[in-house]
């Protein structure tokens, strides 16, 4: 009986193994305009739907403009005389503090990278921000580069989040409680 129950049970995995596979090959016909599948012997289908190339082309460009933004703020923070090039704090700042502020922002932008590239929800971008906000290294960041924020396109997605850390962020400085409680997250 129980050899039955296990050849039975890899039948039921195989069968539903098989009809997901089916499933998986039609709708990636469909997705790319193919009606059948392709023949034995011939080459694998290259699916050129434009939707899809679109999008693989804006994450492709994401991820390596977020390689370009690390690099280059690496090497500021690696070298003094590369990071007053970018220095547009309207602060006076040591050597040492800029370093600081350039990794504060390195801190910042990897949160609203995740967010955008769609590995954060807002959600869960909101509940990482109440806690880099727990540094005082990312609050005078913060406060500093306000004038960077208020100079976004109100439109864009970086100005609604960047509100949206705003909000939090004065919340946290007048809250007199836990941390981790203030705030009311955003929806998904």
């Amino acid at each position: 009986m129980a050899t039955q129950n296990r050849r039975a049970s890899r039948y039921t995995v195989a069968a539903a193994a098989a009809a997901g596979f089916f499933f998986g090959t039609s709708a990636l016909r469909l997705l790319c305009g193919r009606s059948t599948a392709p023949a034995y012997g011939d080459p694998a289908p290259v699916c050129h739907h434009p939707a899809l190339d679109e999008e693989s082309r804006r994450r492709e460009a994401r991820a390596h403009q977020q390689r370009m933004h690390w690099e280059l703020l690496s090497k500021a923070i690696d070298d003094p005389a590369l990071a007053v090039v970018i220095d547009n704090y309207r602060v006076d700042l040591s050597p040492e503090k800029r370093r600081q502020m350039i990794y504060a922002n390195l801190w910042y932008v990897n949160a609203l990278h995740l967010h955008m590239s769609g590995l954060l929800t807002k959600r869960e971008l909101f509940g990482h921000l109440r806690e880099l906000f727990q540094s005082p290294y990312i609050r005078e960041y913060w406060e500093i580069t306000r004038h960077h924020r208020l100079a976004l396109d109100p439109a864009s997605e970086e100005a609604e989040i960047g509100s949206m850390a705003e909000q939090l962020f004065q919340e946290l400085q007048d809250g007199d409680g836990d941390w981790f409680v203030v705030g009311v997250p955003p929806p998904d």
